[in-house]
Order: C-alpha cells, then structure tokens, then sequence
C-alpha cells in the first residue's frame, strides 16, 4: 500500500517540487540506492530469531518514511527522504520473503503466487486510495497513510511470533545436494535472474511510471492514479488463479503466455496516444506479468535459500534501475518511447522461459 501510494501520487510530488523529468529520475536513482543498502541490512538481520521485529520495524520504517516524504519542497530533502524511504523498503522486503519462505515450507505446497497476491492486493489497495482521494494534498495523504499503516504494523506484532524457529538447512557451495551433485546450476541461475530482473524492470515501470504516462496525456488526477490501480488489479487476478494454472498447464507455457500478452498489452497502450487504451494497456500488462517471479522462484528453490537468494537479489536489480532507467530515455527521447523497453524484455521473457523453466515442477 505504501509503495502504490507513493507510486500513484508521483506526479504530484514532481509538480510540487518542480522537478523536470531528469530530476524526477534522480528521485528514483536515490530510492534505488538506498534499496540496494536495505536488502543488505535486512540480509545480514534476516534470522529466524529476528523476523517478527525486523518484518514489524521495517513495516513502521516504511510508512514512517512515506509521512516524511510529504513535506518535501526542495530536490535535497526530497533526495535525503528518498534514500531512506529506499532503505526502510529493502529491509521489509528482506523480512517479508524470508517470512513467505518459511510459511511455505511449513505449508507443503507451493503458494508463492498466493504471496504475491496479497502484495497486488496491497498495491491495489493503496492506488485506489490514492485515485479516490485525488483532492487531497499528497502530503496529508502521505502522513495519515503513513500513520494508519504504521499503527496496523504494531497492532499485528503477536501474529509474527511463530515465525521464529529452526530453519532451513543451508546448502554448502554453489548451489548443491547432500550428496555434492548441482541442484540448481549456476548458469541456470544466472538465466532466472536475468528473467527476474526484466520482469522486476517492468513492474517497477509500472509502479513509478503508469500515472506520469496517463497524466501526460492530458488523463486527470484521478485517471493517472488509476492505471496503477488497474494495472495492480489485474496482477493480483492473475496471482490469484497463478498456483492453479501452472499446475494444470506447467511453469513454461504459463510464464510463456503470459510475457506474450503483457508484450502486446503495453505496446498497444503505449502507441495508441489515448488515456482509455493506456488504461487498458496497462491492466494486460499486470496480468501478463503475474506469475512470472512466483514461478523464477520455484525454479530456483531446489537449490535452498541461496539460489533463492540470487535470484531475487538479481531481480531486484531491474526493479531499481528499471524506473531511473526509463526516464534516463525518456529525457533523451520520449516516454512512450522509454516505455517500449519494458515490453520488448516481456518479448524475450516469453522467449527464454522454456529454457529457464523447462524441468520446473508445478
């Protein structure tokens, strides 16, 4: 909810700080950074012991930091705000997925995608948030928002305690058995996480791009905090039904689809020059997308914790260039055209997914 607040209201942030679009990718760049010093901060902090305070302080953190980036009315304070926005969020994301691991292991079966549902339902949550509200200032937005989730947070402190316990056996070298044989190849690996990062690329677009791109076709407030809306609303659908549809039909062939119809959706959207097929475009985008990570994941899960963990790491990559990257283009040519990127990697993703998940049990 947080991230689609922030993300949903963006717009409103470079028009109240006066930033050029330039400026706004440096925003980005910083938020970026300080990610990147989060998911080590939260790797080091991340045991067992440790989950229930680091996923409820992080939680705090994040919505803390939300409330700070409302005030902001200079490009320094907006860049100081950023930065440890960045860091409250990678520290969180550290501890939530260390905490689904678990649950799912617990489970018997795989829900990863159900996981990644409640973060679309989220994200869902806090852009329709932001599109009703569009007459309120986003710095009263930020701060009540900021201040409802980090008192939810505390309130679900008891429900975390469980989580503490043995884990999981870490497995020695690069990625082995028991018995000295590779599980998980490193090549393989690599392939995983250049998938996740192309996928990552496209959903961190979304989250920081959908409303710049409908407000500057002349779409209203509320319209361009709608795209993210839609967009997280058919990424939790697809997230929703994602565990059964790779059962039935496997890993390949859904991840495959699914980068073929996010590939046309976005492409349309962005060509057509008009706020409804922007809309649109960005629904079947989400949808496209949906079961990609949840099923990279499982790819990578044989090979324990670690190969998880350089997957995600590498992931997580495209999620934080992605949108600097964007407007690194965009300021060198156009947005629609910067915004092409996105969906020519949903090209390759439905190119190289047989390969990468080929022996993948659903």
């Amino acid at each position: 909810m947080v991230m689609a607040v922030w993300g949903a209201r963006l717009s409103a942030v470079q028009q109240t700080v006066q930033l050029s679009t330039a400026g706004l990718s440096v925003v980005l760049l910083a938020t970026a950074l300080g990610m990147v010093s989060g998911l080590q901060i939260g790797g080091r902090l991340a045991r067992p012991e440790r989950l229930p305070r680091l996923l409820i302080w992080g939680a705090v953190a994040l919505a803390f930091c939300l409330a700070l980036l409302g005030p902001c009315r200079t490009l320094l304070s907006l860049l100081v705000a950023a930065l440890a926005f960045g860091v409250a969020h990678g520290v969180l994301d550290v501890a939530a997925n260390s905490s689904a691991v678990r649950c799912q292991h617990a489970y018997g079966r795989p829900i990863m995608a159900s996981f990644h549902a409640a973060y679309s339902i989220g994200a869902l949550g806090g852009a329709t948030l932001a599109a009703t509200t569009a007459r309120t200032t986003h710095s009263v937005l930020f701060l009540t928002t900021g201040a409802v989730l980090a008192a939810v947070a505390l309130a679900a402190a008891p429900r975390t305690r469980n989580l503490t316990g043995t884990d999981q056996p870490r497995l020695s070298g690069h990625v082995r058995s028991g018995q000295g044989q590779p599980i998980v190849s490193s090549r393989k690996l690599w392939l995983l996480g250049g998938l996740a990062a192309a996928t990552l690329l496209g959903e961190g677009a979304a989250a920081d791009w959908a409303a710049v791109h409908v407000h500057s076709l002349h779409g209203t407030t509320a319209l361009s905090a709608a795209a993210f809306a839609l967009y997280s609303a058919a990424m939790a659908l697809g997230r929703l039904t994602g565990d059964r549809l790779t059962t039935a039909f496997g890993a390949p062939a859904v991840v495959r689809a699914g980068a073929v119809l996010a590939a046309a959706g976005l492409t349309t959207g962005v060509l057509a020059a008009s706020v409804p097929l922007a809309l649109i475009g960005w629904a079947v985008f989400g949808l496209g997308l949906s079961s990609t990570v949840p099923c990279l994941i499982t790819a990578a899960g044989p090979g324990g914790p670690t190969a998880v963990a350089r997957v995600s790491v590498t992931g997580y990559l495209g999620w934080m260039a992605g949108p600097a990257l964007i407007g690194a283009l965009a300021s060198a040519t156009t947005l629609p055209t910067a915004l092409l990127l996105p969906a020519f990697l949903a090209a390759a993703l439905a190119a190289l997914a047989p390969r990468a998940l080929e022996n993948t049990t659903p």
